[in-house]
């Protein structure tokens, strides 16, 4: 199966710690506070990699995360920066925050390199508050927690022209004659089952990029079968050419094929059948003489509708030079940038104002007492020496900053009621 779309999970660095030491040597029995910052955590950057094509490397493997910042040490030595996490992937994967399904990154154009998760800031070492009055800190800064999301990952094939069609219609044969590609061709339903992509050269134009998007089949916009799988790589497409099996050698009906495959790209993209199409009518070799042409019939249908239908055969290579210098007339005259798909996610603004989780409850049995529990308060608290006045404004600070002393009051604190911290009440006060 084409590895198009990948889970992970990704995990910037954590910052390190900073430090609380003094300066110890012989003859300096009260030497300052000497506590080193720490380091900055690594980065998760994404790079696009022209060798890849898939996003295998993502189907087994779920976790992917930068290193940690190192914590501050004595002697004002300050923590080593975690390294940075690469995670290469091939041109034209669209990154999205699995939650809300908005758009992180596009990786294409000129997008070649973008920082998704930045690292955590490292703290700071007591020798940073050092003052006048408070001359031996006791406490210092704790290094910025990881940010951590769950990213969905899809490659979206870029091309200029979308080629498609029901299984077995001799989309693969006419790619391999008309491109440099050379997808496997075998009489079999769902041959196809990654996109192929090839160049066309044409003497006199620019030429453009084709890619043959493997069969479709209705419910495909349902997720129905391969449905989705298939149906995302023809969103960057400019022009859209139906391929069909005008002779009808399996017993389909070519016109109704188009309508089919027309209704599934609505229901999945109303913008794609406002792009310019054009028909294929193949297999034209095997139309028997005296019968009723049915590509009269398809030219009937569809070129009042604007739709101009070329009969080929991809075998013979009849009628090709007409269509694909129409289909560069189409490009053309219909100019329209890259579809390179707008940012919606900004996971700076959104996750780096979450806090790790603490929780504020009631003393079951005294209202006045308000018990206040996290991961980073009682870091916090780890750190922080309460007994100084220093301290103690430090302390309080971080509570109004983390938005904690508003939840309170939310919750119905009132001035002289308790405020209790693994161990440690204080009376609230404004």
């Amino acid at each position: 199966m084409f590895a198009d779309r990948a889970k992970i999970i990704i995990r910037s660095g954590k910052g390190g710690d900073g430090h609380v030491s003094f300066r110890r040597e012989l003859y300096v029995p009260d030497g300052g506070p000497d506590g080193g910052d720490g380091g900055k955590g690594g980065d998760v950057i994404f790079e696009v990699d022209e060798g890849l094509n898939t996003l295998v490397d993502y189907r087994h493997r779920r976790k992917f995360s930068a290193e940690d910042g190192e914590a501050g040490g004595k002697k004002r030595c300050h923590g080593g920066n975690g390294s940075d996490i690469i995670l290469k992937v091939p041109e034209g994967t669209v990154i999205m925050d699995d939650a809300s399904g908005k758009v992180i990154a596009d990786m294409s154009g000129e997008n070649r390199r973008q920082v998704i998760l930045r690292g955590g800031r490292g703290g700071k070492g007591n020798m940073n508050y050092a003052t006048p009055t408070m001359q031996a800190p006791k406490y210092a800064q704790p290094g910025q927690a990881a940010q951590e999301l769950e990213v969905r990952l899809e490659l979206k094939v870029i091309a200029d022209v979308g080629l498609v069609g029901f299984p077995n219609v001799g989309k693969s044969t006419f790619l391999s004659r008309v491109t440099n590609a050379k997808p496997k061709i075998a009489n079999y339903h769902f041959t196809t089952l990654n996109p192929n992509l090839g160049v066309v050269d044409l003497e006199g134009a620019a030429g453009f990029v084709i890619a043959d998007i493997p069969g479709l089949i209705e419910g495909a916009s349902e997720g129905i079968g391969l449905g989705h799988e298939f149906l995302r790589h023809i969103e960057r497409t400019r022009v859209i050419v139906h391929m069909v099996d005008a002779a009808s050698t399996e017993g389909r009906d070519p016109i109704d094929d188009i309508y089919k495959i027309n209704q599934e790209l609505e229901k999945y993209n109303a913008d794609l059948t406002k792009r310019p199409q054009v028909i294929a009518a193949n297999k034209i070799d095997v139309i028997y003489p005296g019968d009723e042409d049915p590509v009269d019939k398809i030219k009937a249908e569809f070129e009042p509708k604007g739709i101009s239908v070329f009969p080929i055969s991809a075998v013979s290579g009849k009628g090709l030079k007409e269509l694909l210098y129409h289909i560069q007339h189409l490009l053309d005259t219909n100019p329209m940038e890259k579809i390179v798909f707008e940012q919606e996610f900004f996971p700076e603004d959104v996750l780096i104002n979450i806090n790790l989780p603490y929780t504020i409850e009631k003393d079951e049995k005294d209202e006045h007492i308000f018990i206040v529990e996290g991961p980073k308060i009682e870091k916090m608290l780890g750190y922080t020496n309460l007994e100084s006045e220093k301290g103690f404004a430090f302390f309080q600070k971080f509570l109004k900053d983390g938005g904690i002393l508003a939840e309170l009051e939310e919750a119905g604190i009132q001035e002289g009621d308790t405020v209790r911290m693994y161990g440690f009440d204080f009376d609230y006060y404004k």
